[in-house]
């Protein structure tokens, strides 16, 4: 293993898992990242190569393992080299139709429930 490390909000943000190094920062910092199933709340974290992280991501749980170390903020596909994502598929969701609404339905809920009833309008 190599003795080279980087910060963990640095590499978060470089492997763009986050818009900005600051969000990354307020995630790390409220504690909601573990490292290899640690619980870490430093932002300044060494981290190494092979490390698993878990942390929230957009109403998921990502599961991530580190892969390499980033040197810059490159584009989508050399981030994307830095790790392999461990995240389970997804689960289906109940449909927007089974979930039951109460008061009066939204325009959208409306024009929804004319298209089911009659098919899409050519």
């Amino acid at each position: 293993m190599s003795d080279e490390t980087q910060r963990l909000d640095q590499w978060l943000w470089h492997a763009r898992f986050f818009k900005t190094r600051s969000l990354a920062t307020k995630l790390v910092s409220g504690g909601n990242v573990r490292v290899d199933g640690t619980r870490v709340s430093k932002p300044a974290h060494a981290l190494r190569t092979g490390v698993t992280l878990t942390f929230p991501q957009a109403r998921r749980i990502r599961v991530i393992r580190v892969e390499a170390l980033a040197t810059r903020r490159g584009p989508a596909p050399e981030a994307q080299t830095l790790y392999t994502d461990l995240t389970p598929p997804e689960e289906e969701r109940p449909a927007q139709a089974s979930i039951e609404r109460t008061g009066r339905p939204s325009k959208k809920d409306r024009r929804n429930a004319r298209l089911s009833k009659h098919g899409p309008l050519e």
